[in-house]
């Protein structure tokens, strides 16, 4: 058995404007890089001649093209390694900056779409996960975790942002859910900040050492722990629970509610959309190349297809490739009160009783971006449903999927369940 010390996170370091500056170079590097190829495949296949005809002049071309693209990539990633050195030089003089709500929120974008690769070549504008209370990442060593939380109670309410997104972002339109729910119910809240561009399995991993890592610290003693998440953070909580489960982890007894905003527990049509336009543009010789520019999506993202939860849903399995719906199925965690909200941009409840009060119409359309049935777990297939008992599922009528974090309507149905 380790001891509690041992299993404590270091706080990330703070962000630097250097490491911005590299970080943001060598994506622009990778992005001319990766132009110039598209381009350079569109020249070949162009002035190659038809297919036809077996493109009689592809040879020609090739060698021609390769002298005239193989030049900019070369200038490129020249003037690109030699930006770099100099940051590198020039980070301790420029200093370290205090983030904003604006350059998180960028932050937070640019890892939802490309976080797996920011992660993957260790570029500076990776975020790595730390929990957060009151807006600054928290040490996990008890002795810290003790001064920095004066006022903690024996609630922990855990909040999971969705993709794309970032902790600051629970706080919209001047209402936060989980100072609310603080104030009115006696919660500590503690803000999960994720690189949401990695798998969800992967965070739900992550999220599961390093709540063993708080609860252990917690410098009261705890009586439950309640996980709050919003869009995407709804999967990775139940990932986490997942592999609190499998490793027999000492929070997961202590979780008495798990809420999902909006989670896409079946996926989201819009990622399916992308994934089909990856296909389309792929069937023509004159369009495959524009279909690089759709794989510009996560792994993080291409988990939304279908909503996967665990490794084997996405393991051995080519992101891109257009296929059916072939994840395991992981059901709701045993011993734990959950429940589900579902926004639909519709203000008219109708007398459908498969979606939970939803329109045919409504179903589908969703918030905006989740369909209501995905948000409520609902599946024709039985092994893919999610039993969240029906006073557990709830629709907020004229409610867009941002606005699940604003609503009043929605704060209040939180607080009725969670004052149970």
């Amino acid at each position: 058995m380790s001891n509690e010390n041992d299993s404590a996170h270091p706080s990330a370091p703070p962000r630097s404007h250097g490491g911005d500056l590299r970080g943001a170079v060598k994506l622009a590097i990778v992005a001319t890089t990766g132009i110039t190829d598209l381009v350079e495949e569109m020249h070949r296949t162009i002035a190659s001649g038809p297919g036809i005809l077996g493109q009689p002049l592809s040879r020609p071309v090739r060698a021609l093209t390769r002298l005239v693209y193989g030049p900019i990539r070369g200038i490129t990633n020249l003037v690109g390694t030699s930006i770099d050195v100099v940051l590198s030089q020039l980070g301790s003089l420029l200093g370290e900056s205090v983030p904003g709500p604006e350059r998180d929120a960028t932050l937070a974008a640019l890892n939802g779409v490309l976080g797996d690769y920011l992660a993957e070549t260790k570029n500076p504008l990776a975020i790595s996960m730390d929990l957060r209370f009151e807006g600054r990442p928290l040490s996990l060593e008890p002795t810290a975790l003790a001064s920095a939380m004066p006022g903690a109670t024996g609630k922990l309410l855990v909040l999971v942002h969705g993709s794309s997104m970032n902790d600051r972002q629970w706080n919209r339109g001047g209402h936060d859910h989980g100072a609310s729910l603080a104030a009115d119910l006696g919660y500590t809240p503690v803000y999960v900040r994720y690189n949401s561009g990695l798998h969800i399995s992967t965070n739900g991993r992550e999220l599961a050492a390093q709540l063993e890592a708080l609860v252990k610290a917690w410098p009261v003693p705890l009586e439950e722990v309640t996980l709050l998440g919003h869009s995407m953070g709804g999967l990775v909580s139940r990932s986490a629970c997942h592999i609190a489960a499998l490793e027999h982890l000492t929070w997961l007894p202590k979780v008495r509610n798990l809420v999902c905003l909006g989670s896409p527990h079946h996926g989201s049509p819009l990622e399916r959309g992308g994934n089909l336009v990856d296909v389309l543009l792929g069937i023509s010789a004159y369009s495959a190349p524009f279909a690089r520019l759709g794989k510009i999506r996560s792994a993080g993202v291409t988990d939304l297809r279908y909503g996967n939860v665990v490794d084997a849903d996405w393991t051995d399995r080519m992101r891109f490739a257009r296929s059916a719906d072939l994840r395991h199925g992981l059901p709701l965690p045993e011993g734990i009160a959950c429940y589900a909200i579902a926004g639909t941009t519709s203000k008219t409840p109708s007398l459908s009783r498969r979606s939970g009060g939803a329109s045919l119409r409504d179903a589908l359309l969703g918030d905006g971006l989740v369909p209501v049935e995905s948000a409520l777990g609902i599946h024709t297939r039985p092994s893919l449903g999610l039993a969240f008992p029906e006073d557990h599922r709830w629709i907020a009528m004229g409610t867009a999927h941002l606005e699940l974090l604003s609503s009043t309507a929605v704060y209040e149905k939180l607080r009725e369940w969670l004052d149970r």
